[in-house]
């Protein structure tokens, strides 16, 4: 990627694509904003986005389309089974993975399903770098337990360690030497680890993993959600690639790989999912899955459009400027925040920013989850609707005991070519007004709690009057602002 200098002396990210749709946001003033999380029950799952200003939620189908995408749209070939659409997917598939048979579905989840139900067992393992919710949830369903073994500088919150998403390969090698080989479903990466910071894992511990798979003759399979950010990291950060195209990298992980997944909602910057699988006999155990959950083998719940976009998507995806724009506004608003003393996720990672929320609200106890709590509280302040990913994102134990998460973070996450820079130096703005009144700011205690990904759809309410006093601090110090 070309390197831009400004004559000013300014750092700031710089687009290399220019805005031809628009679509109109609004804020609604800070009354009606603690009114709406009030109805949401403090969960920005439930805000309705007609209440939101900047949805940093997810990256997960809200990145922007190039023209390109909405272009291949129109062309898509409507068909149940054999559709000409599926044949450009599977094939575009094919050139970048390298792998022989594609099973659409439609989105990562569907395939987190599918790899459980085909490989895990009561009483197995599955080794990874970190989890992820729902990934977890799938194996304990189906009987398995996971083993996070990501390396010992992952959970350092302040850090300039490149590649905090490694696995420990000692700790891979002792888990399979204990368990036993055949008690392993298999070993997952994931690519830009979600909850530690969106954290990438290098090209050399992904091939040292290979090595000891190929020891006990264990399935590698790759997480690739957010593999776009993991490759400009590898291609930034890792020596042995600088020299090498995002292509080429792309390439040499998945020739490590024996089965890769993904949620199109995140790669291809569209909507669906799919699981790329090396082996035709592993191929044909979770075929027969598809048909049952998802549709037929030529669309997989996907519609034809979708698979259009996903298949443009996935060719800008080994574009180093389309690629590099999300993790620079991410490094931007990490440096702006850490000058103003913010507590953050330290070297700046994939899909957003991460606000350390255990030390941001040391205050608040992680059983009346702070980090749930900030989301809250920075809706409040901002109509900026973040999401927790603490305690709150975790699952009780089967006695009813609370988990307690090795992070507390808030993710504000930085959906693909969406934002202005003036709208994340507004959001800069409003956290560091947080920041500066942030023992003003309480807990929460659940009233709706679900058994399972409670996180998604449970509503809480704050242990006290704090909100109440976080709006009036609010008019004293911003007057009528909205």
């Amino acid at each position: 990627m070309a390197q831009v200098s400004f004559f000013n002396g300014k750092q700031l990210p710089l687009e290399m694509h220019k805005v031809r749709i628009v679509q109109k946001l609004n804020l609604p003033p800070i009354e009606q904003r603690l009114q709406a999380m009030t109805e949401a029950g403090n969960n920005t799952f439930l805000l309705q986005n007609k209440d939101v200003f900047m949805d940093m939620l997810t990256d997960s189908g809200v990145n922007a389309m190039s023209d390109q995408q909405q272009a291949a749209m129109m062309i898509a070939d409507d068909s149940y089974a054999g559709s000409a659409t599926y044949t450009r997917l599977e094939n575009k598939l094919r050139e970048i993975f390298g792998m022989e048979y594609f099973l659409p579905t439609h989105q990562g989840r569907a395939c987190e399903n599918i790899l459980a139900q085909t490989f895990v067992k009561p009483g197995m393992v599955v080794p990874m770098n970190y989890h992820f919710t729902t990934t977890k949830a799938h194996i304990v369903l189906n009987g398995g337990t996971i083993e996070e073994i990501i390396s010992s500088k992952g959970l350092e919150v302040v850090s300039v360690e490149p590649f905090k998403g490694d696995m420990d390969v000692s700790k891979l090698q002792a888990i399979v030497e204990q368990r036993g080989a055949e008690k392993i479903a298999f070993v997952r990466m994931e690519a830009g680890t979600n909850l530690v910071g969106g954290q990438p894992f290098s090209l050399q511990n992904l091939a040292d993993i290979r090595k000891v798979c190929d020891q006990h003759g264990l399935l590698l399979v790759l997480d690739a959600s957010l593999l776009a950010d993991n490759l400009y990291f590898v291609k930034q950060r890792e020596d042995a690639c600088k020299h090498m195209s995002i292509r080429e990298i792309t390439r040499k992980m998945a020739d490590l790989c024996d089965i890769i997944y993904f949620s199109a909602r995140k790669l291809g910057c569209a909507r669906g999912g799919g699981i790329c699988i090396r082996d035709k006999a592993q191929y044909e155990k979770m075929r027969v899955l598809v048909p049952l959950y998802e549709g037929f083998l030529t669309y997989g719940g996907m519609s034809v459009r979708e698979m259009e976009a996903i298949t443009v998507g996935l060719d800008e995806t080994m574009d180093e400027d389309m690629i590099g724009q999300g993790p620079q506004f991410i490094a931007y608003m990490v440096e702006e925040l850490k000058k103003a003393g913010v507590p953050v996720i330290t070297p700046a990672g994939g899909l957003g920013c991460h606000i350390n929320v255990m030390e941001f609200l040391d205050h608040v106890p992680q059983s009346q989850y702070p980090a749930g709590a900030l989301a809250a509280a920075l809706y409040i302040a901002g109509g900026v609707r973040g999401m927790e990913r603490g305690t709150l994102s975790e699952q009780r134990e089967p006695d009813g005991r609370e988990v307690l998460a090795n992070m507390e973070l808030l993710r504000l996450a930085m959906p693909r070519r969406v934002f202005t820079l003036s709208q994340v130096e507004y959001a800069i703005d409003r956290i560091v007004w947080l920041y500066r009144h942030r023992k003003m700011i309480g807990g929460l205690r659940f009233v709706e709690e679900p058994a399972i990904l409670r996180f998604f759809y449970g509503r809480l309410e704050p242990t006290s009057d704090w909100q109440q006093k976080l709006v009036a601090q609010f008019r004293k110090d911003f007057g009528d602002s909205l």
